[in-house]
């Protein structure tokens, strides 16, 4: 994974994202998904993902190939979508709280064998949630593509999982836009380790919630306090930080020098 993670890093110095140029943007649109046509398309994707692909759902579940919850209709939703065919490529979302059961709110509440840490008095949480991102990325490396690692090598193989790391920090960036403009201040999460590992090469590191719990497979209950994340994160791989948290932090400062804040 050292090869595809520094060629991803790679990307992230090439420009201000998203200008023309930047090659994911070239690759990839972001958009956030806030018609009901578009997360039709977020459904669809997960479906494929989690009923299909890694098999986590049973398929006869989802009779109308949409995979779908109870948190859906209080959560936010950003959509990838591979430029060079139209398809969807990567989806996560940000479930919000539910002000009427808080007890009720997050996934992680049902399978965390450990007190959740306690928010600030003006704290706001938010679980990331169906963090997905398709096989079908793999297709995207066999498209002609500018890709050379640090180490001045590059092939389709390592192409395909150096976009695979991209499109992940493309959707923790997402994660950031949304929380910023909801007021978001705790991440809940149950992810898989793998996920984590990968995360962690980026200097995004979640603080685990007591052990490792079934949850489609073995899953790591986690928490992180979003500035503090993003603060480690701007330390330790500043290049990721600038890519995936610098724009939101800039109008942060911006709003708050207008008195918006």
């Amino acid at each position: 994974m050292a090869q595809p993670v520094a060629a991803a890093s790679g990307f992230l110095s090439q420009g201000p994202y998203p200008t023309p140029s930047h090659p994911l943007n070239q690759w990839f649109e972001v958009i956030a998904a806030n018609t009901p046509e578009l997360r039709e398309k977020v459904y669809h994707l997960r479906y494929q993902v989690y009923c299909r692909e890694k098999r986590f759902e049973a398929p006869e579940e989802h009779p109308c190939e949409r995979e779908r919850d109870r948190y859906d209709s209080r959560s936010l939703h950003s959509l990838v979508i591979d430029r060079t065919s139209g398809a969807a490529t990567g989806t996560v979302r940000l479930i919000l709280p539910d002000p009427r059961k808080p007890g009720d709110s997050f996934p992680i509440q049902h399978v965390c064998r450990r007190p959740l840490p306690p928010l600030t008095s003006n704290g706001k949480a938010a679980e990331i949630s169906r963090f997905a991102v398709s096989k079908k990325i793999r297709n995207v490396a066999e498209q002609p593509l500018a890709l050379v690692s640090r180490s001045g090598k590059g092939n389709q193989g390592m192409a395909a999982k150096a976009m695979k790391c991209s499109l992940t920090l493309l959707l923790m960036r997402e994660i950031v836009r949304m929380s910023r403009e909801n007021e978001v201040t705790d991440w809940f999460a149950v992810m898989e380790p793998a996920l984590l590992r990968l995360l962690s090469r980026f200097g995004i590191h979640f603080d685990p919630v007591g052990p490792q719990v079934e949850y489609h497979g073995l899953r790591q209950p986690c928490h992180a306090k979003a500035e503090v994340l993003l603060e480690t994160m701007r330390r330790e791989q500043f290049d990721t930080w600038k890519f995936i948290a610098e724009p939101y932090a800039l109008s942060l400062e911006n709003r708050t020098a207008v008195g918006l804040c």
